[in-house]
Order: C-alpha cells, then structure tokens, then sequence
C-alpha cells in the first residue's frame, strides 16, 4: 500500500540545509513501506469490515492506519530537525512510544524525568548540556547513516539474518528507536552525583579529594520479574538470571570477550559496582548502565512489554556507550587500543558513532557550560560509505575565534606555556600531522570509522536558528500530555460545558473520574489526532504572544487574564485555523465535500481551502484568512474554544497564571 492513499503529503524535507532531514526522512518514507503491517488483519477485513482508527474505531483500513502513522512519525522527526525544540522532540518520544511500545502515558515519566531534571537540576552543575533533544537528534543521525551506507546497512542485515530490504530497514527503526531515544534517561542518577562534585570543587582540586554521592538498595531496580527470567530462560538456552547485572554481563561477554580481554564474571563484577563505588571508576558516575537498567526494569518487568533478543541488544547498546566501554573494557585512552567494530555489535556501533558527533544545537545549562563555544548546527554530506560533517559556528564568534587561533599559534612557537582551549571548536581545529582534527581523532580511538570514512570540519556562517521560535511564554516542562486529554474529551463533554459555562473549570478539571474518562477517550483515537492535540496544545504560546499576553509561575503586578476578550479570541482563531490547515495539508488531506462518514477514508475536508495547490503545501497567511472568512460561525468557534479551555488547564497542571502586557 506504501504511502499511495497518502501521496499529498509531500517531501517538504528535501529543502532542509543540512541533508541530516533529508536522509532521515527519505528512509522513513522510502525504506519503511509496509511498517507495521499485519497480514491478518487484512484477511480478517474481508469478513468484518475495516478495523482501522482514525477519528474513531473501524473508520479505515488497518494497513492505511498503520501508514497514517508512519506519516506521523515523519513529519513529526522533520518538524524537530527544522526548529530543533523540546516541544517538538517530544512528538518523536509521542510516535515512537506509541508505535512501538504501546501506551506512550505509562512509559511519559522516563523521558518527562529527564527534562525536567535538566531544566532545572543541571543549572548548579559547572558542566553538563542537554540529553532531551540531543537523544532525538541521535535518532535521525542513526536514520541518515543508514539509510546511505551500504556497509552498515549490510552488516545490520547479516547480524539479524534479515534477507529483504524493506524488513530490514523496519527492524532497524523499532530496535534503533529505542536504543538512540532512550540511551541518556539514566541521567537523573548522574545529575545529583555531579552536584555533589560541583558544591565541593575547589580550583586544582582532584575528585578523590571530594565527597560523592553513591547509590545502594537497588535491589528493587535490578531484580528481574519471574515472568522476564522465564522469557530470559528461552532467548539465552536455558540460562538462569536474576538480575539485570547478570543478564548484561553475559550478554556483553558473549560478543565482547573474543575481541576484549574482559570475561562475564568480570563484567558482572563490574556493574555491581558501577552504582555503589564510583571511587573505582574514577570517582564519575555512568549514567548508561542506570539508563539501560531502568529501561529494563520500566517496559519489561513493570509493563510486561514482549521481550526478544533484540531487545537485549538494544540495552547493551545503551550500556556501552559511555564510561564503561572506554575504561572498562576498552580503555580507549592507552597505547595498543583497539576501536569498537560495527560487527560485534551494529547497534551499540551505531550509538557511539552518532552520540559523539552530535555536538551541535545542545542548550548548555551547566556554569562553564553556558561560557563555551559549541557549533550551532551542522551539514552532513553523504555520499556512498563517505561521511563529512561540517559544524557550523556563529560568525559573531568570529572575533573570538581569531583570538583562540593566534594564542594557539604562539603556543606552537613556544612563546605560550599552556595551550589555549575553546570547547568544542579547538577540538575541531587542532590536527595531528596528516591534518586530522582532534575530534576526529578522539572517535577514532571510540569506534572503527573505516566503514564510514568519515571527515569532520568547522565553518563560520550567520546564525542559522535566529528565525527560532522565542515566548514570553516558557515553564520547566509543559504537561502536554495532559492537556491533549482535555482538549480532546471537551468536545463530546456535556458535563464539561456545564462546568466552564458555570466558571467552575477548575473544579471539573480536579477530579481524577472526568481526567481518567478523558483519557480513555484520548487512547481511541488514532496517532495522526492525538498529535493534532498536542500540537494545538503546544501552539498555544505563540498564540499569546500574539494578543500580548504570556504565561508564568512568577508573581508579576501586571493584569491577569481569566477571559480573553473578543478580539484576542478573533486573532487566536485565525492562528489556530492556519495551524489547522498547515497540519491537514502535511498529512496528505485536501479540499472536498465527501459524506463524513467518508472524510477519513478519502482525506478530504470542507474546511481546506478550494483549488488549494497541494504540490506546495505551505499555506500563507493570506490564504488561511480567506478561507477562514468563509466558514460559518460554527466553524470559527472550533478554533477558539480551545484556547479558552486552555486557561483553565495552565492554571491546574503547571501552577501557570497567564497575564497581558501593559500597552
């Protein structure tokens, strides 16, 4: 079926600067036909009639359903990489979760943790930048790579004894998604330990000199469900786990201990140690070993999720990709080190390679952090097996720059005793004699970069995020989640209507019978609405800042709104109904007027705009006030009426209050 009911969508990827959207995208949409299909499904619709969710149960055919869905998750990973935000990495958490995993609410607090940690703990750290987006943009980096290097693509397809290309490629995004989204949820166990080390460090001081934070009872956190060690039991030909240390240490020594001197009692040694003795791994705590452990602990033995022995590797990958690959087993730092080879593990090979070149567009919370030059963005050229990666600074840094190139001049001279840094492009700028940049370098002793012939390099070009999306309106982390649970069960909602009607939203909204009605209504509807629900959601600061008013946990003096006016309302629906056509038109739907009963199965809606050009699916401002005048009445309050709802929402799940600027 591929994406033909869907072929209005378009490719809007193809324009992006950096060639990282286009390669992702083009595998999602060129490799991935077929995604999630179910052959009997389809046999079983002869009989019963569709059984696919769109705006309600049984309205399509399930494969179009499962196509809907990988629309989603393409546009959704295309929207991240054009504005690189947490709110728009979140809709990649939202897809792939719900795709893969099953029930994006009871798997949110893993990655809401993160965030929420890294907004807010990681500003009393001296060094630390983001994970939430970054992870995201791993993801897409694993895409590109595979989607244009024959070698790994190859080597993924030997490994699992995959023999059709279309196979392969939705094997890799399910068992790819889930090392590269979930490879740094373990942080929140690092972050307090670094605190710790930051209140306590005195210039020139060692961390042995420092208290540190180490972890014990987490028995709880390692132990293996009797259901798991049973499933466990038929992947691993009868052995007998108990823990998540044990499972790991046979895992990693069964591909591991041929190439690396390292043996499964050894490992296991290790990891027993690795939260209770960070003195024994040079006083750091590794945040992959508690990222692979909860992952473990989260989906299979709390959530009872399906466990395969991809799975397994999908956790080893993620264990690997920090401090216990490279002091642990490989010590990559001394003489006679012998690189991580894509073919003792694709998955794990694939996380190193992508976690260490991506360097760019990453918030720096940390102190020093904030004060470091990083590259704003990159470009990515691929051409056959050959990578080349330039890491693109800001030009108003040029300044800066030159001061660092003539210091390291004079270094090289002998006329300065200690070489001058600028993280990170002096890794990008120092080469060794064949002209090999540091950074480089420093992977090449991390990964085998033969298969990917890679080539990095830095440029100075004009900001390329100063179009980016900036509010007033900002909060630690909005519950989105559960505000697209309201917003949708609103509509069908008599009780809802009586209480906002009667201003007694507040009081509605705090009984958890009408959040857990919502949310079973929310759960109905297909992937491709419970994202517009979101988006209206996360739409809603822009729209703010449009009528001059914005959100906050501050105290301020100024005006704070419980209505908005008429004219406010008037501009938030016309935004609204421009965000409404633009997300239509990048899901495949057009302009008609089928019976609705038929408007799922067609894509065609009244509300988009007639003669509409959807070969350019762009729509201006222009073009969505004039179809907006058209509507009725009826039809304009749809894109009002939520953002009233919304007032009330703020107001009880982030502790907000929304005030208007002074004219």
């Amino acid at each position: 079926m591929g994406y033909t009911m869907l072929e209005r969508s378009g490719d809007s990827a193809a324009c992006s600067r950096s060639g990282l959207a286009d390669a992702a995208v083009q595998f999602i949409r060129e490799r991935c036909e077929n995604l999630r299909f179910c052959g009997d499904k389809a046999d079983a619709e002869k009989r019963e009639g569709y059984l696919g969710t769109s705006l309600r149960e049984r309205q399509i055919p399930y494969q179009m359903q499962m196509d809907v869905d990988r629309l989603c998750l393409e546009k959704a990973l295309e929207r991240f990489l054009r504005s690189g935000s947490k709110e728009d990495a979140f809709d990649v958490y939202f897809c792939y979760l719900e795709m893969f995993v099953g029930d994006y609410e009871k798997t949110s607090r893993m990655i809401e943790l993160l965030s929420k940690f890294e907004a807010n703990g990681s500003r009393l750290l001296m060094k630390h930048r983001d994970h939430y987006s970054h992870a995201v943009y791993v993801f897409a980096l694993g895409l590109a790579l595979y989607q244009n290097n024959g070698a790994y693509r190859a080597e993924y397809s030997r490994c699992y004894g995959l023999t059709e290309e279309g196979q392969a490629a939705c094997h890799y995004l399910n068992y790819w998604g889930m090392t590269a989204l979930f490879h740094d949820i373990g942080y929140p166990f690092e972050l307090p330990f670094e605190q710790v080390a930051s209140y306590f460090e005195v210039s020139g001081d060692r961390r042995a000199d420092r208290p540190f934070v180490a972890y014990r009872n987490l028995e709880s956190l390692v132990t293996l469900s009797p259901a798991v060690q049973v499933r466990l039991g038929e992947l691993f030909h009868g052995r007998k786990f108990s823990t998540s240390d044990e499972l790991f240490a046979c895992a990693l020594a069964q591909k591991l201990s041929g190439t690396y001197p390292v043996t499964e009692e050894g490992l296991a040694a290790a990891l027993r140690e690795i939260p209770a003795r960070p003195d024994r791994f040079h006083f750091y705590m590794d945040h992959a070993y508690f990222s692979a452990t909860v992952l473990l602990n989260r989906l299979f033995c709390t959530l009872g999720c399906a466990l395969e022995r991809e799975h397994v590797d999908a956790l080893t990958a993620i264990l690997l990709h920090n401090s216990l690959y490279k002091f642990t087993i490989a010590h990559y730092n001394e003489p006679g080190n012998l690189p991580f080879r894509m073919q003792l593990h694709p998955l794990a090979y694939m996380l190193m390679l992508c976690d260490e070149l991506q360097c760019w567009d990453r918030t720096a919370y940390g102190r020093n952090s904030r004060l470091e030059l990083h590259p704003m963005d990159c470009r990515l050229q691929m051409e056959g097996d050959a990578l080349r990666v330039v890491y693109l600074f800001d030009d108003r840094e040029e300044a800066r720059i030159r001061a660092y190139q003539a210091a390291y001049a004079r270094w090289q001279t002998g006329a300065a005793e200690q070489k001058p840094r600028l993280k990170a492009y002096s890794e990008l700028y120092e080469r060794d004699g064949d002209g090999v940049p540091q950074f480089q370098q420093n992977i090449a002793r991390i990964v085998d970069l033969s298969p990917v012939r890679l080539r990095v390099e830095a440029e100075l070009c004009p900001p390329v995020h100063a179009d980016r999306a900036r509010y007033l309106s900002r909060c630690s982390f909005l519950s989105l989640y559960r505000f697209a649970l309201v917003l949708n069960g609103r509509w069908d909602s008599a009780d809802w209507k009586m209480a906002r009607d009667a201003g007694q939203e507040e009081a509605f909204l705090a009984d958890p019978a009408n959040l857990e009605r919502f949310a079973r209504a929310f759960k109905r509807l297909s992937l491709e609405y419970q994202l517009s629900n979101i988006n209206q959601a996360k739409a809603f600061a822009r729209y703010l800042d449009a009528v001059g008013c914005f959100y906050t946990d501050q105290e301020t003096d100024l005006e704070m709104v419980d209505r908005f006016t008429p004219e406010e309302l008037e501009t938030i629906g016309r935004l609204e109904h421009q965000r409404w056509l633009q997300e239509h038109y990048d899901m495949g739907w057009a302009y008609g007027t089928p019976e609705r009963e038929q408007r799922e199965l067609v894509r065609l809606h009244p509300d988009m705009i007639p003669g509409f050009d959807v070969s350019r699916p762009d729509v201006t401002w222009e073009q969505a006030q004039e179809n907006y005048l058209r509507l009725d009445q009826g039809e304009r309050d749809k894109d009002t009426a939520p953002m009233e709802c919304m007032l009330a929402m703020l107001r009880m799940f982030d502790g907000l209050r929304i005030y208007r600027l002074r004219s």
